[in-house]
């Protein structure tokens, strides 16, 4: 019990910290900074780009229509919300959804960083090319590696589609769906 009262203490700093981080221009256009939530000890962490408009409302990581999607997949996988944890490579939402850029993701990486630290996650699914680029590989991108297993630094890296650009293309859907089809194997393996 003193090891999840540790890190529950821990994780509260780094929300704190989040909560009040006036790093980078983005604090000025947020209504709520979004931390992450989930299990800090989860085998599974997802990682996606920013927060969108509902986030920014509710201050909680995919909860629109792209966190619907998203649910629905990780209850393919036979896990619920709660047994996984969900975060975003910057953690304040860009004004009008634009790409996140290169300083704010700088700026927000020692939470990403530390987040990773705490719960050390087996694997770690990016979600969309910020993420893949961030915790990756700048170099590649998801059409060539999506679906793949990548070990870096002692974590599997499991790269794959944005829910959102799901939500717009139903090829890249089919191909979501078919990645966490590998992800359901994946996780049964570690």
């Amino acid at each position: 019990m003193a090891i999840l009262d540790e890190r529950k203490e821990i994780y509260e700093e780094i929300k704190k910290e989040i909560l009040n981080c006036q790093a980078c221009e983005l604090w000025q256009y947020r209504k709520n900074a979004v931390p992450g939530e989930g299990n800090l000890f989860a085998t599974l962490m997802f990682v996606g780009e920013a927060p969108g408009e509902q986030e920014d409302l509710q201050g909680r990581p995919f909860v629109g229509q792209a966190g619907k999607l998203l649910d629905s997949l990780i209850g393919s996988l036979g896990l619920s919300r709660k047994e996984v944890f969900i975060t975003n490579v910057v953690k304040c939402r860009p004004p009008g959804n634009r790409d996140p850029l290169p300083a704010e993701i700088l700026a927000c990486n020692p939470f990403l960083v530390g987040q990773i630290g705490l719960i050390c996650p087996k694997i770690i699914c990016t979600l969309g090319r910020h993420a893949l680029h961030t915790l990756v590989d700048p170099t590649r991108t998801i059409s060539q590696v999506h679906g793949s297993r990548i070990a870096k630094d002692g974590i599997v890296f499991f790269p794959t589609f944005h829910p959102a650009a799901a939500l717009y293309h139903d090829s890249m859907h089919q191909l979501l769906v078919e990645d966490f089809q590998i992800l359901r194997r994946l996780l049964k393996e570690i």
